[in-house]
């Protein structure tokens, strides 16, 4: 099966062509489909896409003229395809249903340590022969109040590991994990995880009922120097009310693996240019908001399981058998 792979990095084409084995004919580009790219894929069986590609009604008809058949998302989110519009098209859409959980929930792990022991502060600091303590004070995790919003697996092993540091944990979804309440979590309303707890993780797929589920009422209800952490989606984020939360102090800290309008910034380079973009420029001013560009994924247990899935897809997408993988309107 002929398949084109969008936004390509090196670590997408080395795991893509091992799992592949040669298996189905794989060309890669490094470019993001849009309107203008979609015509690279003419002639293709398939294409490959990523969280910033965008297969909107337009790119998903360029496609199917093509003789494109197949979209595969090489990730569990799928708010970049416009499912209706590919089923008007006749074109499958699939994705991986599941790759490592730890590695998005131990990343953010990492951005709650490092933002509560200042440890990317402290790095700097001893690299310059500055030893001193002031300003590096965090807090104990033990004891303190997590609430983890939406549990599913990689909700519960966020959960598993902050209940190893000995956290109470809060929870909010729309249907219970029973190995989360098992860990001692207590499903509470969201206004009320907002106003009692210490810490807050987002592990939430973005739909149209969760797009800005943290806008300027959610953060005026939080406990005063929450700390929040968003590894999920950007858009469950409402920006410009983040900005002004932490300007009030409201919010303590924030760690970001996601921005709202990452698309225009996340996997390209722009070190020898100026920032356009003012409202990411403010968010990365403050001290205490620690941002990565979107690779809480980026392990290589989850590359392999990722690309594994992936080259799955295109095999039984190949030979006419249905997976649980298959996405519809």
């Amino acid at each position: 099966m002929r398949t084109l792979v969008y936004s390509t990095r090196p670590y997408d084409q080395d795991a893509l062509e091992r799992a592949n084995a040669s298996r189905h004919s794989i060309e890669f580009a490094e470019s993001a489909l849009d309107e203008r790219a979609a015509a690279l894929a003419r002639g293709f069986d398939g294409v490959c896409l990523f969280v910033n590609d965008h297969a909107t009604p337009a790119v998903i008809a360029c496609l199917a003229q093509g003789g494109v058949r197949l979209i595969a998302q090489r990730a569990t989110g799928y708010n970049n395809i416009d499912l209706a519009a590919a089923a008007k098209y006749d074109v499958t859409v699939m994705r991986v249903g599941f790759y490592s959980p730890y590695a998005v929930a131990e990343h953010a792990v990492a951005l709650l340590q490092t933002l509560n022991r200042k440890t990317h502060r402290a790095y700097s600091r001893v690299r310059e022969s500055n030893f001193l303590l002031d300003g590096l004070v965090g807090m104990d995790l033990h004891g303190k109040t997590v609430g983890v919003v939406g549990t599913g697996k990689i909700g519960q092993a966020f959960a598993s590991i902050m209940a190893g540091f000995g956290c109470t944990l809060l929870g909010y979804d729309v249907a219970q994990n029973p190995a989360c309440v098992a860990l001692g979590m207590r499903y509470v309303p969201l206004q009320a995880l907002a106003a009692q707890a210490d810490v807050i993780s987002l592990h939430v797929p973005l739909f149209a009922e969760t797009m800005r589920l943290v806008n300027a009422e959610l953060l005026a209800s939080m406990k005063p120097g929450v700390v929040l952490i968003n590894t999920s989606r950007g858009k469950l984020i409402d920006t410009d009310a983040l900005v002004e939360a932490l300007k009030s102090g409201r919010v303590g800290a924030v760690g970001l693996d996601v921005y709202e309008v990452e698309e225009k910034l996340f996997f390209r380079d722009f070190s020898q240019r100026i920032m356009q973009d003012d409202v990411f420029a403010r968010l990365v001013s403050f001290p205490n908001v620690l941002v990565t560009a979107h690779q809480a994924f980026l392990t290589h247990e989850a590359l392999d399981q990722i690309a594994a899935a992936t080259i799955q897809n295109l095999t039984d997408f190949e030979e006419g058998r249905d997976n649980a993988n298959v996405l519809r309107a």
